[in-house]
């Protein structure tokens, strides 16, 4: 608070017009948009999972694509990553709701039928996996999610967005 009667250091309009410049430059700029991965040169995609979401949500995707997946257990709790349609989904959502009331640690070994099985990984707090992935021709449906048990219904699921050809 400014005292009526005390002038102002000679510093501090010259600091607020440094920072207000700095903003200026900002405006307009963003992030641009990633070009899909090929076979050759596949595209790092960073996935962290917290207790309760995913970081980024939505994942960018495109049709087709590979992608190396650096899939991060950033929470406190066991954590999966399942990548699939609303079936995958619901696949490992039953088979996982079998091990609800199991005492705290890793989740207990669960499986579903392979055609339902979508891709999934499970790590334990602070654990890292990179995994080589081609995308489905049609990825429109994907969603990320993890069905340890309670953690589906606390929210813990992210979008796929679809990029279009050429990024």
């Amino acid at each position: 608070m400014i005292r009526p009667g005390r002038r102002l250091s000679p510093l501090v309009p010259m600091t607020l017009a440094a920072a207000l410049a700095g903003c200026a430059g900002s405006a307009g700029t963003t992030t641009p948009r990633p070009a899909p991965g090929t076979s050759g040169a596949p595209r790092e995609v960073n996935i962290i999972a917290r207790d309760y979401r995913f970081d980024p949500d939505p994942v960018d995707l495109a049709p087709g694509e590979t992608v190396v997946l650096h899939l991060i257990n950033g929470g406190l709790e066991v954590h999966e990553f399942v990548i699939g349609d609303d079936s995958v989904q619901a696949a490992w959502e039953a088979a996982e709701a079998a091990t609800a009331g199991a005492p705290p640690g890793p989740t207990s070994i669960v499986s579903v039928a392979p055609e339902s099985a979508g891709l999934r990984v499970v790590l334990r707090s602070g654990e890292r996996a990179d995994v080589r992935w081609t995308v489905p021709p049609d990825p429109s449906s994907l969603v990320v999610g993890c069905h340890i048990p309670e953690h589906w219904a606390k929210g813990m699921r992210a979008a796929v967005r679809i990029l279009a050809p050429g990024g």
